[in-house]
């Protein structure tokens, strides 16, 4: 056919073909050579992701890209921790009912438990918030085991510092860890004025400690038992009081969200003793940045990096408006028995701006060389809306006359029971404990 075709319109095989040959390889070429410069860029820090067990998580540096997304920094993860020390995203999963495994330990068999948790002991009833498993989408949580934790904390201090919340994740490990040692081998001594609690095993040298600081920093509800005030105030720039009591953990466990859901905060500039002190109130957002940052201060220099692991556990959520989840007939978690079922449900009592904060700190902290992992107990607790003790706790103060006609009134609905939602986030914990 060439033949039949004028001569220079005849096709050349031999030329054609290597100049064919050549542009294939250009483009052979460009491709690699863009392949590679994304991976380079992957490495240094841009959209990370990281292909395991066909998993991929996309960590912390997009944030910025779905910033508009209120769950996206939260829900999703965005896990330094997950990219270094896990094949898949622990926290995204589902609740699951198993009553053979769970609960991991009996309330009337804890010998710390609090009065504040033990919803069993006070009349509820339903017991099956016990009973809820969390399984991961991609993999299993790895089984707890506590004398496998008292040996990994032989001769350390695993200590929880922050608010009540924090405290129940205490009570909680202990509740864990206590059936696995002999009576006469363990103790509870505090100290700091009652600010500090500790479960000592003796047979371990191992103590799991709570340290009472809500508000990380100095704060006039620093006191562990008469917190309840009504002008709230913090010395945003000062933590020495409290840090001196955690300077020397093995393992730190932070957590700081509950006591700073308020539209504004007054700030102390000099001390609570001083006549001499300035204060001024601030839009709290800025007060819990200008609180972390002091926080973070301290942990960039006193933290030993070679020996102490760092967590941030983040937001708690609570469950106050039933209208949250499509309930019309009740005001809250009160009367609640089963669990929000809707994947990806969030409801208005998490705020992802604060989060958020919380994460840029972090970023902050990790390019300066200390790693603070999240551990991200958001979403999964979100679905736990009957999780709480609503009217089935120990109650401070007499109820009136007219809460005792309306017990959602009184309920609740921010802590949680024991056994029950706290032991999965130390399950998280043990897993990252061990994995690191």
């Amino acid at each position: 056919m060439n033949q039949m075709l004028p001569k220079k319109h005849q096709i050349l095989p031999t030329t054609t073909w290597g100049i064919r040959s050549s542009l294939h390889s250009l483009i052979a070429i460009l491709v690699a050579t863009l392949l590679i410069g994304a991976v380079y860029l992957t490495q240094e820090g841009g959209l990370q992701l990281l292909y395991q067990d066909c998993t991929i998580i996309t960590t912390l540096e997009t944030r910025a890209e779905g910033a508009e997304d209120p769950k996206l920094s939260i829900s999703s993860s965005k896990s330094r921790s997950k990219s270094r020390s896990s094949s898949c995203n622990l926290f995204s999963g589902k609740w699951v009912s198993d009553n053979q495994s769970y609960p991991l330990y009996k309330e009337r068999q804890c010998t710390y438990m609090s009065d504040q948790l033990a919803c069993e002991k006070f009349g509820r009833k339903d017991l099956s918030y016990q009973n809820w498993r969390w399984q991961p989408h991609q993999c299993d949580l790895p089984r707890f085991n506590a004398t496998k934790l008292l040996e990994r904390l032989r001769n350390k201090r695993l200590v929880f510092v922050g608010d009540s919340l924090n405290r129940g994740q205490w009570v909680s490990m202990v509740c864990l860890v206590e059936s696995a040692v002999s009576q006469d081998l363990k103790s509870m001594p505090t100290k700091a004025n009652g600010s500090l609690l500790i479960f000592k095993a003796t047979e371990y040298n191992a103590t799991i400690e709570f340290y009472w600081a809500p508000l990380l920093v100095e704060s006039n509800s620093d006191d562990p038992v008469n917190h309840r005030v009504p002008d709230r105030i913090v010395r945003a720039q000062a933590i020495e009081k409290h840090a001196r009591h955690w300077t020397d953990a093995d393992v730190l466990v932070f957590n700081s969200y509950l006591w700073w859901r308020r539209s504004q905060m007054n700030v102390l500039w000099g001390s609570f003793e001083s006549q001499d002190g300035i204060y001024k109130d601030l839009e709290i957002l800025r007060v819990y940045e200008m609180a972390l940052k002091t926080w973070s201060d301290w942990l960039e220099v006193h933290v030993n990096r070679t020996k102490t692991k760092l967590f941030f556990v983040s937001m708690s959520p609570t469950h106050q408006s039933a209208k949250e989840w499509g309930e019309t007939s009740r005001e809250n978690c009160y009367k609640e028995t089963e669990p929000i079922t809707e994947e990806g449900y969030w409801g208005n009592g998490s705020d992802p701006k604060m989060m958020r904060l919380v994460e840029n700190v972090l970023d902050g902290l990790k390019v300066r060389g200390l790693d603070v992992q999240i551990l991200n107990i958001t979403q999964l607790s979100e679905y736990r809306k009957e999780g709480h003790p609503s009217i089935y706790r120990k109650q401070w103060e007499p109820l009136t006359e007219e809460q005792a006609s309306n017990p959602s009134s009184f309920a609740d609905c921010i802590h949680w029971c024991l056994p029950g939602v706290p032991d999965v986030w130390n399950e998280l914990l043990y897993a990252y404990i061990f994995q690191q």
